[in-house]
């Protein structure tokens, strides 16, 4: 029970800070994920490394190909735009379902997703970008469908490199709190309203950044 116990804790920690690696741009897409190199970097035996890559496997981030080997994963520029355009779809039907759903504690849990902002540095852009993946899940589980929840879970998963780009730390709690405050108004026009300039700040701020050359570090093509 104690070895489990042990690969259990390491295989979090490589999965922890191998996901921030890839979200903060320090592995680029493409990049082949050696396991023995992956075991020296992060002090760890072969099966939590392992584990650690299956796991980011399922979130999107890493591509396993059998024969191959474990690559950071890539994404097209159309990739790119129908997962935003998915979100839009996903998100909207979730903040409108949510306002006639939503119970109190679901409200408070909401409202107190974040902790508030820290700086601009990986570790904060790290929380930053769980909080927003934990806010539009809850968001997800107050409309009350489990598969929307999860479906926007899995999409926010594979959209976390691109959501750093936005550079949102330090209003991102801000427009959640409007989303919030129109919840518990159970003012679905508003909700939605507030959820659809999310979605478009962030939309265009990801492009931006992508059409400015940060994509040719992503390698973002418009082809397949």
């Amino acid at each position: 029970m104690q070895a489990v116990a042990v690969d259990t804790t390491y295989r979090n920690r490589v999965y922890k800070q191998l996901r921030r690696a890839i979200i903060m741009g320090r592995r680029a897409p493409g990049e082949r994920l050696s396991v023995e190199e992956l075991c020296q970097t992060y002090g760890s035996g072969i099966s939590p490394v392992r584990d650690a890559l299956q796991m980011l496997g399922q979130e999107g981030l890493v591509d396993i190909k059998p024969r191959s080997g474990y690559f950071v994963a890539s994404v097209t520029l159309k990739e790119l735009r129908d997962m935003l355009d998915l979100r839009e779809v996903l998100e909207l039907a979730a903040v409108e379902r949510a306002a006639a759903r939503v119970t109190e504690p679901q409200l408070e849990e909401l409202a107190n997703v974040h902790a508030g902002y820290t700086g601009d540095d990986d570790e904060s852009y790290d929380r930053y970008t769980d909080e927003n993946r934990r806010f539009h899940y809850l968001l997800g589980q107050a409309s009350g469908n489990a598969e929307l929840a999860d479906s926007l879970g899995r999409l926010h998963d594979r959209l976390a490199r691109f959501m750093v780009m936005r550079h949102a730390g330090g209003t991102q709690h801000e427009t959640h709190a409007r989303i919030v405050e129109a919840l518990r108004a159970r003012d679905v026009a508003g909700a939605r309203q507030a959820m659809l300039d999310e979605i478009n700040e962030s939309r265009q701020a990801i492009l931006d950044r992508v059409m400015q050359g940060e994509g040719a570090a992503w390698q973002i093509t418009a082809l397949k």
